[in-house]
């Protein structure tokens, strides 16, 4: 076998494999088949309906969970402008070695065309809120809750245009606000919900 008849089979077995491989990825992204949420609303104040929709991945033995975006164009149609896998954390990550993570769902919904994001992680409620600029939705502000299973919640407020971050303490029943701290953050630019995943947002 001389060298072109090998380069030629090298050639044709790298295309091969890269079909291959390109046609699992398409495989992998139809596998999100099961609807966990939809949620419909004007995101880009055009007055017409956008769409959030969270799916699972069945055939994965980790569940993973998909976020999608889908806003409205001047021709009425849909257009995909977000979808992320790494924004929630699958329902039985590799690391609890088949057990469940212990956590709910998170939950979307749209209010006054910005996008929220409720979790509920380790007994701490967070609430995520993006806006959408220039067909990217930018985290702009976290609010945080936890309850000490008593009479008191631990509460934390951030902004990240204002770049500050409040902390403070109320007893149930008070509107005091106990022990406040205000610090402020630094903030280069607003993260993008792309680009953020669950630990991400975590860390905050």
């Amino acid at each position: 076998m001389n060298i072109k008849t090998v380069l030629l089979h090298l050639v044709v077995f790298l295309l091969v494999a890269q079909t291959h491989l390109y046609a699992q990825k398409i495989a992998q992204k139809d596998n999100f088949t099961f609807q966990v949420q939809k949620e419909v609303g004007d995101l880009n104040n055009d007055k017409l309906d956008d769409k959030i929709m969270v799916e699972m991945d069945l055939k994965d033995d980790t569940r993973p969970l998909r976020v999608q975006i889908f806003l409205s164009q001047p021709d009425k149609k849909l257009k995909l402008v977000v979808s992320s896998t790494k924004l929630i954390e699958s329902q039985y990550p590799s690391y609890k070695k088949g057990e469940h993570n212990g956590d709910v769902i998170p939950d979307f919904f749209i209010e006054e065309g910005k996008l929220k994001m409720l979790t509920d992680i380790k007994n701490r409620k967070s609430s995520y809120e993006f806006r959408l600029k220039q067909n990217n939705f930018e985290l702009i502000k976290i609010s945080r809750v936890r309850w000490d299973g008593k009479d008191t919640t631990f509460e934390t407020k951030i902004d990240l245009l204002a770049k500050t971050k409040i902390e403070f303490e109320q007893v149930t029943g008070s509107e005091k606000l106990l022990n406040k701290r205000t610090k402020t953050i630094k903030i280069n630019s607003l993260p993008k919900i792309q680009d953020l995943s669950y630990s991400d947002l975590e860390q905050y």
